[in-house]
């Protein structure tokens, strides 16, 4: 059917093409305009976050910044609500560990000089213990292979053995110590520290571990002691402890500093 000269306007569009090109136009802008706000407002936030104030709690994490700060800690505080902290983290046949075990960082363990190493665990303010790598052996071994995680994306099953912690907190009375809410790690030239909360310290598969893949381990694995925590990522995995304490409040932790989770759980 032909158009009727009366539904034809001075542009040369019927009144429904008239219609349907405004609607066009009306979405167009509107588009544009929610892109306009959503990029401002997206701006605004990483403006606001970037120039957030840092953290408080100097001794904690330090250098990240206040909101993302506790966003993590929300996080941290979930999971721990609803992870069994005895949960065990899947365990493998020794064959499957594999031969060349990956190295996940060179922190705190560039001196090489070990010959005289010995663990220092700070009971209180005013007494420490020094513990040999040999007095550490004599006490039960446990052993097991598990997919050990690195926050860089790779994960590879190996095999280690060392001493359960919970083992060695009840061989050397450190049980009242154990008490407290988180237990601190550093090595021995401090360039390296976590902090671990006291139930992931304590769950039956956390090891002072002195081998891996049947040796003892070798300086770039953290050679003579280091922290193996299948429940958590390889940053709290310590290599080379120099010194142990207890504590109430979060002791320092280096990626944690960087904005990275203090929790750090899998």
């Amino acid at each position: 059917m032909e158009k009727q000269p009366e539904d034809i306007n001075s542009q040369g569009f019927t009144d429904v093409e008239l219609y349907d090109k405004t609607k066009v136009n009306r979405r167009t802008f509107l588009s544009s305009l929610t892109f306009v706000a959503g990029s401002a407002l997206a701006y605004w936030g990483w403006d606001k976050l970037y120039y957030a104030p840092k953290e408080t709690i100097a001794d904690a994490t330090a250098g990240a910044r206040a909101p993302l700060r506790q966003v993590l800690d929300a996080n941290g505080h979930v999971f721990k609500g609803v992870v069994d902290p005895n949960l065990l983290a899947p365990t493998y046949p020794k064959y499957k560990a594999a031969p060349k075990p990956r190295v996940n960082g060179y922190l705190g363990i560039t001196d090489k000089k070990i010959d005289n190493w010995q663990l220092n665990v700070n009971k209180s303010t005013s007494e420490t213990i020094q513990i040999s790598l040999n007095e550490l052996r004599k006490l039960p071994k446990t052993e097991f292979a598990f997919e050990f995680k690195c926050v860089e994306g790779w994960s590879q099953i190996s095999y280690w053995g060392g001493v359960k912690f919970s083992d060695f907190v009840q061989h050397y009375n450190l049980t009242k110590q154990a008490q407290m809410a988180y237990v601190g790690l550093h090595t021995p030239d401090k360039k390296y520290y976590v902090g671990i909360d006291m139930p992931s310290a304590m769950h039956p598969q956390t090891l002072l571990c002195y081998e891996v893949s049947g040796k003892l381990l070798s300086s770039e694995h953290g050679a003579p002691l280091r922290l193996i925590i299948p429940t958590k990522y390889g940053i709290k995995n310590l290599k080379r402890i120099g010194t142990l304490f207890f504590s109430n409040e979060r002791p320092p932790d280096y990626w944690a500093e960087l904005g990275y989770d203090y929790f750090s759980g899998l």
